[in-house]
């Protein structure tokens, strides 16, 4: 039950990190050591399938490590579902100290999944340049403005879902890039079911397929991916920036507005332009204290594990 207890937590911990454009599940994953064992997982679904339509369900159900699975799965939909409202109330209303705890999250991050790579040679280091080119011409990239027909939704589920399994690249943030973030959040937080079911039906195709493409690049190329994803992180950092000036916003279907274009500023700039304070000392200590929790729970897990060998 401990364990249980421990699995369903991390899954809520994903899921609360999923809803914010910026900072990935996947990360969640990396640092609580779930990671690794959660790819193998969804990437064995598609043969536990085959085994339940050959009527070996107790197989399948192993294959998939389906208990594990499960628990992670509650955690992920029981927080997204209950701190939809909650996070974008907080981006709303208190957007400084909420992006200073997740910047401090993910500048942590950055050197624990530099950590994961054995030897940084010449080729580590090529793969890290190009996971941060990749993750600065992402997240400066203009928003797009895509129509919400039922097929644009579901190959943006299976665009976010595969964003959301990779450490530094936020699945919400891909919705932002493709003017869908409003949309899908007014549907989580609404309950809006044909939205959900369409968007869904499109992470299920997306996990499917990248995950296994993942799995595959971890077990055979571990250093190079993780360098790249070292990199996308550390690029991912000027998403997550505190201090932001909004351009534009995005209304949804339910009349929530949401920023769609932002600029990175200052602390001194951003007081200047907004007319409010920076807590500039709030936002470090924040910041510090996400580092300081990312590195206990990493510490966590490792003893956890070293206890079980």
């Amino acid at each position: 039950m401990k364990k249980t207890l421990l699995l369903y937590s991390k899954g809520l911990a994903m899921g609360a990190v999923d809803v914010v454009p910026g900072f990935s599940g996947g990360t969640v994953a990396l640092i609580t050591g779930i990671y690794d064992k959660l790819l193998a997982s969804f990437s064995a679904i598609p043969q536990a399938l085959m085994l339940v339509a050959r009527g070996r369900i107790a197989a399948a159900w192993q294959a998939c490590n389906a208990s594990f699975l499960l628990v992670v799965l509650m955690g992920i939909l029981s927080s997204v579902f209950t701190l939809a409202r909650a996070i974008s109330y907080l981006m709303s209303e208190h957007p400084v100290p909420l992006w200073a705890f997740f910047f401090g999250l993910v500048l942590v991050s950055v050197y624990l999944v530099g950590r994961e790579v054995a030897v940084w040679r010449g080729n580590r280091l090529i793969s890290f340049a190009i996971g941060l080119a990749f993750a600065l011409w992402i997240t400066l990239a203009v928003p797009m403005q895509l129509s919400a027909d039922p097929l644009m939704l579901f190959f943006a589920g299976a665009i976010a879902i595969s964003a959301m399994i990779l450490p530094g690249i936020s699945g919400s943030f891909i919705l932002v890039l493709l003017g869908l973030y409003p949309l899908v959040l007014g549907a989580l937080k609404n309950f809006d079911l044909p939205v959900l079911a369409v968007f869904c039906a499109g992470c299920v195709l997306g996990l499917l397929t990248f995950s296994k493409l993942l799995s595959w690049l971890l077990a055979n190329m571990r250093d190079l991916t993780m360098a790249f994803l070292a990199g996308l992180m550390l690029g991912s950092l000027v998403k997550v920036w505190p201090w932001k000036q909004t351009l534009t916003w995005q209304t949804n279907r339910h009349g929530e507005s949401f920023p769609l274009e932002q600029v990175n500023l200052l602390p001194w700039q951003f007081a200047d332009a907004s007319g409010d304070d920076a807590q500039l000392l709030f936002a470090i200590a924040l910041s510090l204290g996400a580092i300081a929790l990312v590195l206990g729970m990493e510490w966590l897990a490792r003893r956890r594990q070293v206890e079980e060998i």
